[in-house]
């Protein structure tokens, strides 16, 4: 089950419909050039024309799935519980400032944004938490224990 916010939902869907209709036809009109090249064989264009099509074709599979299992998040929230779509501000053991994050589906996720993904270790702990709870967090560099701030 994937995670979206509306306009998340909205993005996929263009990219899909563009990948459907203008890259397809792109791809097509590229091999139909490297056909008319010659030996296939040996026939660069080709490969990378057919190596498109195949990223493409996958890439359209994969937005379709994710499209066909989304739960859009509606920005109702049970009062004070972290949840997908809420606001988490945070303070991790040793650290002075605290940390704010967005909790988002997988395909959301960008950790430049401050948006943190329900399947990532922390938005795992996270989940179902309210305001002065403590998690501990268990990643590659360690543990880590973070007290939850605010919910919103």
């Amino acid at each position: 089950m994937e995670y979206l916010t509306p306009e998340k939902k909205l993005e996929l869907e263009n990219e899909l419909n563009t990948l459907k209709t203008i890259r397809r036809k792109e791809i097509a009109d590229a091999l139909e050039y490297a056909k008319s090249l010659g030996d296939l064989s040996e026939n660069a264009e080709y490969h990378q024309a057919r190596e498109d099509q195949a990223n493409c074709e996958d890439r359209i599979n994969h937005l379709e799935m994710i499209l066909k299992n989304a739960v859009i998040t509606t920005g109702k929230h049970k009062a004070g519980v972290v949840e997908v779509g809420v606001v988490v501000t945070v303070n991790k053991k040793g650290e002075k400032s605290d940390r704010e994050f967005t909790l988002v589906g997988s395909e959301e996720a960008d950790s430049l944004t401050g948006k943190i993904s329900n399947e990532s270790p922390l938005g795992i702990a996270l989940l179902g938490k309210m305001k002065g709870d403590v998690v501990k967090v268990t990643t590659p560099k360690g543990e880590s224990v973070y007290t939850i701030k605010a919910v919103a």
